[in-house]
């Protein structure tokens, strides 16, 4: 498995470019399914997690041709309704073929997923409100059978228990194709899912009620082929935000919307963090002070401070001013970085779900192992800052959801090095 060696102490200064958001870009994908005409996606970025929906839907019989970061997608020759475990392992994100196979072909069988090992993130609400619509479901030898009524799914009132990205998209796409009017109550308002609704309209959907937390959904009978460009990756900006502040340097951010960044704007501010756009939309991001201030968060669905920044405000907090304290809401196993930046030097005391971190005046240099895809990241963050070398090992995480890290941050003065293994 390959590693990423980082010499610590460089500023980051320079410009760097934000790709299109991974989240956004494989429910996008996945909604493909729902029509029989190509849908062409721009933005789309060269990820792993992308790579393997891309090796899913060729298995199913879609055919696929990139160009860039133009992706499109024709699932007209689609001939098998089974996503198969060796690919569904891989990404998570694999169990959102669910709905749209049952919505537009009536059966499917997918494998239950897997993915980053940060929790539970059970699939019963994808699962419990498929069958509100009338869907017949069996879990049998690690798959889902699923079965739609003969004349296709019915619209239905269904209220998720608690909030769901993954959930409110796999039943806003089955809803699209349903029979009559769905209500999705306590649905997800992440901007994810309002670009996944974007797309289903502009294929002809009728959704109402974007960007709230109750989705109305009247089902049409087919939908049609599409372009839409995914939206900038909100989780990748707020990454080399914190990152400048953390080496104390100066970065222009193209490409990135800061709408999308609204808990954690006021954050770094008190944080000491100047972020300010210019008129031709770029961001520049760079410390306000000598030091960084700490803060405390608490992660909450969307619009809270999300919990995929929670590893990378920790990283910052280690080298902070004070005390500050990170209470995780959302994901019972998103510790998993902390005894890899305490042997960093980190002075961090976890308690439940909540962690006081100390800011300590220098971070060393040592050999870490990355346990998920932000955990890998508040590694490499942390190693920007820490006296000496930092070797991150198992960065294989880093691949699925960064791309081009190295080259970005390099560009910006870090001092890193991919190791093959």
């Amino acid at each position: 498995m390959d590693k990423l060696r980082i010499t610590g102490g460089q500023q980051l200064n320079g410009t760097i470019e934000i790709g299109g958001a991974k989240n956004a870009a494989l429910p996008l994908m996945t909604a493909s399914v729902l029509t029989a005409e190509p849908v062409l996606f721009n933005n789309v970025p060269d990820l792993m997690d992308v790579k393997s929906l891309i090796d899913l839907l060729n298995d199913m019989g879609a055919n696929i041709t990139r160009d860039g970061s133009n992706l499109t997608i024709d699932n007209k020759s689609m001939t098998s309704t089974k996503a198969s475990y060796d690919l569904v392992r891989k990404m998570r994100a694999s169990v959102l073929v669910l709905g749209p196979l049952l919505a537009r072909f009536g059966t499917a069988e997918v494998s239950l997923p897997g993915g980053c090992a940060i929790g539970t993130r059970p699939v019963d609400m994808h699962i419990s409100a498929l069958e509100q619509m009338g869907a017949k479901i069996e879990i049998k030898d690690g798959y889902i059978y699923a079965t739609a009524p003969e004349n296709g799914l019915n619209g239905a009132e269904i209220v998720f228990s608690q909030k769901s990205v993954g959930a409110t998209e796999n039943l806003l796409m089955a809803a699209s194709l349903a029979n009559g009017h769905t209500i999705l109550h306590n649905a997800a308002r992440e901007p994810e899912v309002t670009d996944l609704a974007e797309l289903l309209i502009k294929m002809g959907a009728k959704i109402t009620g974007l960007g709230t937390d109750n989705l109305e959904i009247t089902g049409v009978s087919e939908l049609s082929g599409a372009e839409h460009a995914v939206i900038p990756d909100r989780i990748e900006t707020g990454t080399y935000m914190i990152a400048t502040a953390m080496t104390g340097g100066r970065v222009v951010l193209k490409n990135a919307r800061l709408d999308l960044l609204d808990a954690l704007l006021p954050v770094l501010k008190m944080a000491g963090v100047d972020i300010e756009q210019i008129e031709n939309g770029d961001i520049i991001v760079e410390r306000a002070g000598n030091g960084l201030n700490s803060v405390d968060i608490t992660t909450k669905p969307y619009p809270g401070f999300p919990t995929d920044l929670q590893a990378q405000l920790m990283a910052m907090l280690t080298v902070a001013n004070g005390a500050g304290i990170v209470d995780e809401t959302i994901f019972e196993n998103r510790f998993m970085h902390v005894p890899e930046l305490i042997r960093m030097g980190a002075d961090i005391t976890v308690k439940g779900s909540s962690a006081l971190v100390r800011g300590v005046e220098q971070l060393k240099g040592a050999e870490v192992m990355a346990t998920d895809l932000r955990a890998s990241v508040s590694l490499i963050l942390a190693g920007l800052v820490a006296e000496g070398t930092t070797v991150v090992n198992r960065i294989y995480h880093l691949d699925r959801g960064y791309e081009n890290l190295e080259q970005k941050l390099g560009a910006c003065g870090a001092k890193l090095e991919r190791i093959k293994t």
